[in-house]
């Protein structure tokens, strides 16, 4: 699908105000989800002009804080503040913490992919314990089972939700906001809005200096220890997102590792092996401990076919049977033409989890615009575009 970005001549400001209005004029039940990260809060102070400004109902509104249990004390703060704002201004605020299903990155040596946030039984270990407030069991959800967006999903029926969510942090949103654009609609079919869809990182941080809106000092903090500020990510501590981070902010949170490794034991292993292609990461720390290697270099193409060839050994649960099926595919239609460098992409990808398949379709764009960059003003130009249209066929570039 080819992009073309157009100029506006309004701000994105401006845009996400006539959004959120247009959500309200509805007259339909709204549901903010909020988070207590930089993009929620932005969201959230448009939403609360809006209501001081008389311009929305917030008889109509619901936030909606899905609580993780291993988030950052400052996000917890925040979140709470937010939700003395918004009582305040009429609203209803649901705050959730329940034995919802994550991804957690430490477990790919346990063959189990999950983490279940307030895992009933296991009390003693929780990295925190949830405010007397929070609605701790819901008869929509399906304990251990649900992750909180299957949860949302059904929980929501009926009613808009509002989500901060951006198409500048990854390419894959991009395409699917460009999808949603192209066919002339602006809330998807699940009843999802994403107001501020279009802001970039700048926009985020120029909104809420120049409206005064306080952001978890966590942010502060990963700066300081050598964030980029393309990467000021906060999430759940047992997502890749966050793991790095984890043994770094020790000096700040004292009791933190402690805390996260009662938990999860197996989170020890950020500060082993996170430069490593256990967490698919990429970083000069990696690339320097390579070169220092001795022995022969490793044939990526060769093991993906090994891996591939022994498939219920390297992948034992349902899942990661699923995700490595979905990259076996992928491998089958590149092998012709993908670069050394491609077939590594591919490994690390595999080798590190890719529950969301997101890394998937990441390499799915790369290795094909690579293929057809190189394809251009030569013979097979024709035999590339019947190739991009049979791989867009089988769907491998559309989210989830």
């Amino acid at each position: 699908m080819v992009l073309t970005r157009i100029q506006s001549d309004i701000s994105v400001v401006e845009a996400a105000r006539i959004r959120t209005r247009n959500i309200f004029e509805n007259h339909l039940p709204v549901y903010f989800s909020f988070s207590g990260g930089k993009d929620s809060l932005a969201l959230a102070q448009v939403v609360l002009e809006l209501i001081q400004r008389h311009e929305i109902d917030p008889s109509l509104l619901t936030v909606q804080f899905i609580d993780e249990e291993a988030i950052f004390p400052c996000i917890e703060d925040m979140v709470k503040k937010w939700r003395k704002i918004f009582l305040m201004q009429g609203a209803k605020f649901e705050w959730y913490a329940m034995p919802v299903r994550h991804y957690n990155c430490f477990n790919e040596l346990e063959n189990d992919e999950s983490f279940i946030c307030f895992e009933p039984g296991k009390e003693d270990r929780w990295v925190r314990q949830p405010p007397s407030f929070a609605i701790r069991l819901h008869p929509l959800l399906k304990p251990g089972v649900d992750t909180y967006q299957s949860f949302l999903e059904k929980r929501n029926a009926g009613g808009i939700a509002i989500i901060g969510m951006r198409v500048a942090e990854s390419l894959q949103r991009l395409q699917y906001f460009a999808r949603i654009t192209k066919s002339g609609k602006s809330v998807t079919n699940q009843g999802k809005a994403y107001p501020i869809y279009d802001w970039k990182d700048t926009d985020v941080w120029k909104f809420l200096k120049d409206e005064h809106v306080d952001i978890p000092v966590v942010y502060l903090y990963l700066y300081q220890i050598g964030t980029a500020r393309r990467n000021l990510r906060i999430s759940q501590f047992f997502s890749v997102d966050t793991a790095r981070v984890l043994v770094r902010m020790n000096e700040y949170y004292p009791d933190l590792m402690e805390r996260v490794c009662r938990r999860e034991p197996n989170a020890y292993l950020a500060s082993l092996y996170w430069d490593s292609e256990m967490f698919g990461r990429s970083t000069r720390t990696r690339r320097e401990l390579e070169k220092k290697e001795t022995g022969p270099k490793k044939d990526y193409k060769a093991e993906l076919t090994y891996m591939f060839s022994h498939m219920e050994t390297f992948f034992q649960t349902p899942h990661k049977m699923h995700v490595a099926t979905e990259y076996k595919k992928f491998f089958m239609r590149v092998c012709a033409f993908a670069t050394e460098q491609d077939y590594k992409a591919i490994y690390e990808g595999l080798s590190s989890g890719d529950p969301k398949l997101r890394t998937l379709r990441s390499l799915f764009y790369k290795v094909y615009g690579s293929y057809l960059k190189t394809a251009q003003g030569k013979e097979v130009r024709t035999h590339g575009r019947e190739t991009v249209r049979a791989a867009e066929n089988a769907g491998m570039g559309r989210p989830q």
